[in-house]
């Protein structure tokens, strides 16, 4: 179909530019191909649309019915052509981005600037804990936190953030403070959803999951806990937490807050878990969007400042 538009496109551009030779450079042909395009589009048509002379090209009237046809179809591929380097070269549109629930504080002040400088791009913010589909619900940036699924994704690491042991002050004060990772084990537990999938379940019985820690160099514990609750969302857990219903695992840069008016505290700060990676997933890194670009170079900005981050 595209083959077959061009000729029609070399008529428009020869007629508009007065000459075949003028045409050619234009179109960046040869005279000739230009030449024999149009007799090509002539002698398919059944129609004369030029008539030539040493001196001047002038249409036939078949000539002039079929161009100012031929010239909006010159004038579509230009526009065309502007619209794919507006997205190449300025962020506008729309920018559709999926995170966890947990992750709306963060994305707030994360793409803040981009939109304040970029009036024309507007956003729209998918929250969902559950793991929706990308390509149906066509998503530019999807923000996914720990191990990430096998996929034909690029994946861009923002930051790995620290986890922490915390619990409220009521709690600590009803069940005692844990001076060792051992002590842990006599604690509620609060934890995601996830952490517990596949553990044997029964009504009598609480999951118990293992929880990894490092001290010392060359030290490290593995210990067993109950979950009393848990939960597919993070910041569920955080509030469960600061009401004084267990111990939770949360990410230092979430609790920075609660830690400093005392709402949470932390508990065995010499004892360290594993770092959860944050990565921003986009279909394709090769002719990017602007808007997804500066987006990701916007999100980069802002985790690698938080505190309690590693890069």
């Amino acid at each position: 179909m595209i083959n077959d538009l061009k000729p029609y496109a070399v008529f428009a551009e020869t007629v508009a530019a007065g000459s075949m030779s003028a045409a050619a450079r234009r179109l960046g042909m040869s005279t000739s191909a230009v030449s024999q395009s149009i007799r090509a589009l002539e002698l398919q048509t059944g129609v004369t649309l030029l008539h030539r002379s040493t001196r001047k090209l002038s249409l036939t009237e078949a000539g002039e019915r079929c161009y100012p046809h031929c010239l909006r179809l010159l004038q579509a591929a230009s526009a065309a052509a502007d619209a794919l380097a507006q997205a190449r070269d300025a962020p506008t549109g729309e920018l559709r981005v999926a995170a966890p629930v947990g992750f709306v504080t963060h994305l707030a002040p994360a793409l803040a600037p981009v939109l304040s400088q970029w009036p024309q791009l507007r956003l729209q913010l998918l929250v969902d804990d559950s793991m929706i589909d990308l390509i149906d619900a066509r998503i530019d940036i999807a923000i996914r936190v720990g191990r990430l699924a096998d996929s034909n994704w690029i994946a861009r690491k923002l930051c790995d953030l620290e986890m922490i042991l915390c619990a409220a002050p009521a709690y600590l004060e009803r069940h005692g403070w844990p001076e060792s990772p051992a002590d842990l084990a006599r604690h509620a537990w609060l934890a995601l959803a996830r952490e517990t999938e596949g553990l044997p379940r029964s009504d009598s019985s609480e999951p118990a999951i293992a929880l990894q820690l490092r001290g010392q160099p060359g030290t490290a514990e593995s210990v067993a806990v109950k979950v009393r609750i848990a939960s597919n969302n993070q910041l569920a857990l955080q509030r469960l937490c600061e009401q004084g219903l267990g111990c939770a695992r949360l990410a230092h840069a979430d609790v920075k807050t609660a830690l400093a008016t005392g709402e949470l505290v932390r508990l065995l700060p010499q004892w360290r878990f594993p770092q959860v990676a944050v990565s921003a997933l986009t279909a394709q890194r090769e002719g990017e969007p602007a808007k997804v670009r500066v987006a990701i170079e916007s999100l980069q900005r802002y985790f690698s400042a938080l505190p309690g981050i590693g890069q």
